[in-house]
């Protein structure tokens, strides 16, 4: 279950980190969709999610790579780290 922070505003404990998840979901998606159904949506969703947000969208605190772009380099630096012992 998610809860609505009830901070105010420049609080310390606010929820930058899924404010900035939100947002693009909201604007990218479930603006631009409608659905008939609760599950159709709930699909929709993670199927938005796991494919394009995890996997192709450029994060800035990844240096604008994708998620899946940052886990094979950081894959590959760690082998050739480990290779060269």
């Amino acid at each position: 279950m998610i809860k609505q922070s009830m901070r105010r505003k420049g609080n310390c404990w606010d929820n930058a980190m899924v404010e900035s998840f939100f947002k693009p979901l909201k604007v990218e998606w479930i603006y631009k969709h409608k659905w008939l159904y609760r599950s159709q949506a709930e699909l929709s969703i993670f199927s938005w999610i796991e494919t394009y947000y995890n996997k192709n969208r450029r994060h800035f605190t990844l240096e604008m790579k994708s998620i899946n772009q940052f886990e094979l380099e950081t894959y590959n630096n760690k082998l050739a780290a480990w290779s060269l012992k």
